[in-house]
């Protein structure tokens, strides 16, 4: 193959190797280089499809030869391996912009600080329950590349993190969603708010005037950065502070949507899905669907009939008296400050893990008020059993998950809640949230 075939694919996850899939399918030369081991199902399936890769190293020469890099979002921009590619004058996208040049498929983008799987899963159902040919893909599972190989559809719905926004060039989201702006992740942007909140408004890129612009309009960082931050796509905002002529609106019964001067409205005890959280969530939903004409009856039964995420708020069972939920998803403070809020009575909270900057005073009144006891999870708690020692006369420490959900069910009574929010990464521990969550709920199995 000539040399303008030649692609090299960095990081050997679920966004690189989709992205090594697709572009075998469409004719590359395609090698995929992991600066650590590569889990053993993806090298299995490298193998199965004959696509070279290497391990535990960047080889400077793979790096020569390639005329286009295909970045993981895993991979910070400060990477040697990145510099050196700069310097040698290499292209590099990543893999969401990579997929996008090969479908002329519609996308509906998610992305914000909490709540981007819920309400991307939200939006592939409703869109489903309309009858249209959809495929729900990027952060909340399987990734962009890897679907497009499998088939091309009519719209894509697609989770992407601030990480996977990252590298995009001429991607363009026919439908953009923006659900907050919260601190994570600061550590890659220099610890600047802005940077990051920068970042999460490259979703709005290259968006045209026929194109939707759905957003928090009680966020305050994106209502400050708004108006030097987004392109020409018409804005349609969602709050529950203000009624909105263009967008969405909630009060303590119903959800009031407004697009085109015509109302629908949804009672919200109808809704499948309950908390503050997830009326944003459903709000923003609502409107981002409207692009393609849902109808009301459609858009009413999906609400009631969408299934939550696993591992975001998921009741797991009910252990004498003591119900067991799971949001091990929550891996920022303004996460747990949703799932602190939605519950209802004395909580038993399992938390900690890889801090990433947590400022936990946030948590403080909902704590006092909520919380009887705190299970540390982690090789290292201390910043966490800092913060509340004062306020909480139960503090435990654990580095296991069957070890806390013993202790949580040893002090818990009838009408408890033991809730795994953990506010942080899980590396130190678990191979990521999932792992963690799915240990969580065997944990519980055992009682």
């Amino acid at each position: 193959m000539s040399l303008k075939q030649q692609i090299l694919i960095l990081g050997a996850g679920e966004s690189g190797v989709g992205a090594a899939l697709l572009a075998q399918k469409l004719g590359y030369d395609v090698f995929v280089s992991d600066s650590s081991a590569i889990k053993i199902s993806f090298k299995k399936e490298l193998e199965e499809n004959h696509i070279a890769f290497e391990e535990g190293k960047h080889s400077k020469e793979q790096l020569i030869f390639c005329n286009l890099i295909i970045k993981s979002p895993g991979i910070p921009n400060n990477a040697p391996i990145l510099q050196q590619a700069l310097e040698l004058g290499k292209e590099i996208i990543s893999e969401i912009e990579f997929a996008s040049r090969f479908t002329t498929a519609r996308t509906v983008c998610v992305t914000g600080s909490n709540g981007k799987t819920t309400t991307t899963a939200l939006i592939g159902h409703i869109l489903i329950e309309t009858g249209l040919d959809v495929c729900v893909c990027g952060n909340i599972g399987r990734s962009f590349a890897r679907e497009l190989a499998k088939s091309d559809h009519d719209i894509f719905v697609i989770e992407l993190s601030s990480f996977q926004l990252e590298h995009m060039v001429k991607f363009r989201a026919n439908v953009a969603v923006l659900l907050n702006i919260t601190p994570d992740h600061l550590e890659r942007y220099n610890n600047s708010i802005e940077e990051y909140a920068r970042t999460k408004f490259r979703i709005t890129q290259n968006q045209t005037v026929s194109d939707m612009f759905v957003y928090n309009a009680d966020d305050k960082i994106i209502k400050k950065l708004l108006p030097t931050s987004y392109g020409q796509a018409k804005q349609y905002g969602f709050s529950l502070l203000s009624e909105l002529k263009e967008g969405a609106y909630a009060d303590n019964e119903n959800i009031y949507l407004n697009i085109d001067n015509h109302t629908t409205t949804m009672n919200i005890e109808a809704l499948a899905l309950q908390g503050k959280h997830n009326v944003y969530n459903s709000m923003a939903a609502a409107v981002a669907t409207h692009m393609f004409d849902s109808r009301k009856d459609a858009l009413k039964k999906s609400f009631q009939t969408f299934q939550k995420i696993e591992h975001r708020l998921e009741f797991v069972a009910k252990v004498h008296g003591i119900s067991f939920y799971n949001d091990s998803k929550a891996t920022n403070v303004n996460s747990v400050w949703y799932a602190l809020e939605s519950m209802k009575s004395p909580i038993i909270w399992i938390a900690g893990g890889v801090d990433k900057g947590n400022d936990y005073n946030a948590l403080l009144p909902l704590v006092k008020e909520k919380v009887k006891a705190l299970i540390c999870l982690g090789t290292d708690n201390t910043k966490l059993m800092n913060a509340f020692t004062p306020h909480l006369e139960i503090i435990m420490e654990t580095t296991s998950m069957m070890d806390a959900v013993n202790a949580a069910y040893r002090i818990g009574n009838p009408n408890d809640i033991v809730l795994l929010s953990p506010a942080c990464a899980s590396f130190d521990l678990f191979e990521n949230f999932e792992d963690r969550g799915i240990q969580y709920k065997n944990a519980i199995r055992e009682l």
